[in-house]
């Protein structure tokens, strides 16, 4: 039996189909399953996880806090003091804007932020017209996933055509129906890599006013477009945001990617210092805690898990206080992301593939963590299983509340030696197709 026939058979005893349900997980399954009764390794470009090895400064401070006894202590619900003051400084020197130290909250991992945002935004809005979560997409799926399970409907904007004047025109034609609370992205975008400009970013954060809905921005790859230098400390170019044009916004800065501490699970939570002290009426009447910032700290970090991992807060607070003095430079390592998907890019154009996010308002895309791709005369799950066959392992696009056909490539686990591999495969799957 050849490697064709051992791949089909192994994918149909998944169950997998037309890979329409399949998960992240799944294909990492398939993928495992192929390397060990096909004999074939398999090239991971389907997982958004960090693949470099994150700095000493966390490690030894972890350690050193790990030593003098942290461990034995339950961290504060809201943060220690030390991460609450390096966050809030790390915001002022790498994004340009004040917030207070008891606004920024360590969340384990900005997965547990974002949980807990709309978690407490569905609380805030109890009772009102406002019941619906605005997601620009293509995004993050777990985000539609978390909305699920706590019972807060979502409904998506594709922004393959509409970007700039577009956009916000959208955006106003949406919210002007009353019922959206909040607008989530990422800038830059996971799959797409598309940065938002300071036109649409004023737009969005002119509409958050006019409309009274939250921006909830997650910087999950936070000063990862490569195009400009964002890597020095209270200097401009600032990691772009919206926090410059509306008090109404929550920002989820995570430690995984941009610092490669992903195992730690550690994200900082920081909400605008207006919307923090806001006082909600639904959360005063139902918890007896009326601000939002408190409500978070209080009643959500309190009862999801009693705070962050204390060690870990050492960890994140030691790489952001290094960074705001100078002495470490987290873009440094993380541009070999942007070294692979260019190199990565390459062979994948010259042989006969095209990007489905194109441009970004006119100008090339950042090389980056992610990119989206696309093969003529196929859809997204056809090239998805196809890929399979070739030792190639990718995420389809429609999984992600894209419009568009094609699938998500991403660099973390893409190493140099696999690089004449990759072109091989690459060449192959052209010439067979």
């Amino acid at each position: 039996m050849d490697n064709r026939n051992i791949i089909t058979e192994i994918i149909e005893s998944m169950g997998l189909g037309d890979f329409s349900q399949a998960t992240i997980r799944d294909i990492q399954a398939l993928s495992k399953q192929i390397e060990e009764k096909a004999g074939m390794p398999v090239i991971h470009l389907e997982m958004g996880v960090p693949g470099l090895q994150p700095s000493e400064i966390a490690l030894k401070a972890e350690q050193k806090a790990l030593e003098e006894g942290c461990a034995t202590i339950y961290p504060p619900n809201g943060g220690i003091p030390r991460i609450k003051n390096a966050s809030s400084q790390f915001v002022k020197a790498f994004i340009g804007v004040d917030i207070d130290p008891l606004c920024c909250i360590p969340t384990t991992g900005s997965m547990q932020g974002t949980f807990a945002t709309f978690t407490a935004i569905y609380h805030a809005c109890a009772g009102t017209k406002k019941d619906t979560v605005l997601l620009i997409q293509p995004g993050f799926p777990v985000q539609t996933t978390q909305c699920d399970v706590i019972g807060l409907k979502h409904v998506g904007l594709d922004i393959h055509d509409y970007r700039g004047d577009a956009l916000i025109a959208k955006l106003d034609e949406i919210l002007s129906a009353g019922n959206i609370n909040s607008i989530v992205y990422s800038n830059p975008n996971n799959p797409s890599w598309v940065c938002f400009t300071e036109d649409e970013l004023k737009g969005i954060g002119q509409l958050a006013d006019k409309y009274d809905v939250i921006v909830l921005e997650d910087l999950a790859y936070f000063a990862m477009d490569f195009r400009r230098d964002l890597s020095h400390p209270f200097e401009a170019p600032y990691q772009a945001t919206v926090a410059k044009y509306t008090d109404n916004y929550v920002l989820w800065v995570s430690g995984s990617k941009a610092f490669s501490y992903a195992g730690q699970r550690i994200g900082v939570t920081c909400i605008s210092n207006k919307l923090y002290h806001r006082v909600y009426e639904p959360l005063a009447s139902k918890f007896g805690v009326g601000e939002f910032g408190n409500f978070f700290c209080n009643r959500l970090m309190y009862t999801l898990s009693s705070g962050t991992t204390h060690s870990v807060q050492h960890a994140m607070a030691a790489l952001m206080e290094a960074a705001c003095e100078g002495k470490y430079n987290f873009l440094d390592d993380v541009k070999e992301y942007g070294r692979r998907a260019k190199f990565m890019k390459e062979v994948l154009l010259s042989n006969g593939f095209y990007l489905v996010y194109d441009n970004d308002m006119g100008a090339p895309l950042a090389d980056g963590f992610y990119f989206t791709v696309q093969y003529p005369g196929m859809n997204d799950l056809q090239l998805t299983r196809e890929l399979m066959y070739y030792g190639i392992a990718v995420y389809p696009l429609d999984t992600m509340g894209s419009n568009e056909q094609g699938v998500r490539i991403c660099t973390s686990f893409f190493k140099k030696e696999q690089e004449a591999m990759f072109k091989e495969r690459i060449e192959a799957f052209k010439a067979n197709h």
